[in-house]
């Protein structure tokens, strides 16, 4: 089974996890916790158990449906769950017809008969909308996610796939760990500069995207996956018409996170930085500067800079020496702003 963090993402925080706990529980105290670009969910995962209340938020599809396969407030039934893990094993590619899918990604990001599966078992989860409860219909296409993620053709985001010959079908369903019921964690699939106008919490856990690559590009194959409008594809890399763009990602990302910081209701901001600003690849350079950062959250109160090395994501085309992550925090409204 699947636990949350088993996934690739660029810019995930898993490894960084103990430092980050630490530097929270150390310097901020609250009952509330409010994680405002999710991502994978794996800070909310590793935090939620020293808060009241947890609130999650991030704009892509796919990790929506997979908070609320996790976390979800509804009930489910294992036993159906493990039926229908069965019943998807169970099935033989070679018996299948050709589907949107297998059309589009097979002998790409994935093996033809892994793209054939994989286009059966979305098309069956769609079928069952109206017999499983919408946490049992999360859950099972969450579980599809991490599946494909496990065995996908590339190197970790779905912005090109591995051209390396000839594909093995190494496909595979497998459930994720969902938790109990709770009413413990918010979901949203906000705007995150629309959201903190409305929502309030002690304690708000910053890690936007800072660089040119939209996350709504680099894991087309997933929201694809999970709205499942079926889309004309084109291109090399086989992307769905441009929607769910982020500012963060373009020139006015200072602007924006400015606003951000601004408008955020809570008394301690937690930010994350990694310096790439100078990196030689165009897509990796930051839209923000450490100065920036420090200037527009020093505007809110006193903050402290702290750094730990820690090796880059690279795809292969970027030399980066001495990357650094960087975690501020700020005391809102505190003397010593700027």
């Amino acid at each position: 089974m699947y636990n949350i963090s088993n996934r690739r993402y660029t810019g995930s925080k898993y490894k960084l996890l103990d430092w980050i706990e630490e530097l929270i529980l150390e310097n901020c105290p609250g009952e509330s916790f409010f994680d405002v670009f999710a991502g994978t969910g794996t800070v909310t995962d590793r935090m939620k158990k020293h808060y009241r209340k947890v609130i999650m938020n991030d704009f892509l599809y796919s990790n929506e449906i997979i908070y609320k396969a996790f976390y979800g407030k509804e009930g489910f039934e294992r036993e159906r769950l493990e039926k229908y893990r069965a019943g998807f094993q169970a099935l033989d590619p070679e018996k299948l017809e050709e589907n949107y899918f297998s059309e589009n990604f097979g002998d790409k990001f994935f093996s033809r008969k892994d793209a054939l599966l994989i286009g059966e078992i979305r098309e069956e989860l769609e079928a069952l909308k109206g017999v499983l409860s919408d946490r049992e219909y999360c859950i099972l296409i969450a579980s599809l996610i991490y599946s494909m993620d496990k065995v996908a053709n590339t190197v970790g985001h779905y912005e090109a796939y591995r051209r390396t010959g000839e594909l093995e079908d190494r496909f595979v369903f497998e459930l994720i760990r969902p938790e109990e019921p709770s009413d413990k964690v918010e979901i949203y699939r906000e705007d995150a500069n629309q959201l903190v106008r409305k929502v309030k919490a002690d304690i708000a856990f910053i890690d936007p995207p800072y660089n040119s690559r939209q996350y709504s590009r680099f894991y087309h194959v997933l929201e694809n996956v999970v709205q499942w409008k079926k889309p004309v594809l084109t291109g090399t890399a086989l992307k769905p018409p441009v929607e769910n763009m982020s500012d963060y990602c373009r020139n006015k990302a200072p602007e924006v996170f400015a606003d951000l910081i601004e408008n955020i209701d809570v008394k301690y901001i937690i930010v994350t930085y990694n310096n790439t600003y100078h990196s030689k690849s165009s897509s990796s350079r930051n839209k923000i500067t450490l100065e920036e950062i420090k200037e527009i959250l020093s505007r809110r109160g006193a903050t402290e800079v702290y750094e730990k090395k820690h090796p880059s994501f690279n795809a292969g085309k970027t030399d980066f020496d001495d990357h650094k992550e960087y975690v501020f925090i700020t005391k809102a409204g505190a003397a010593g702003g700027g």
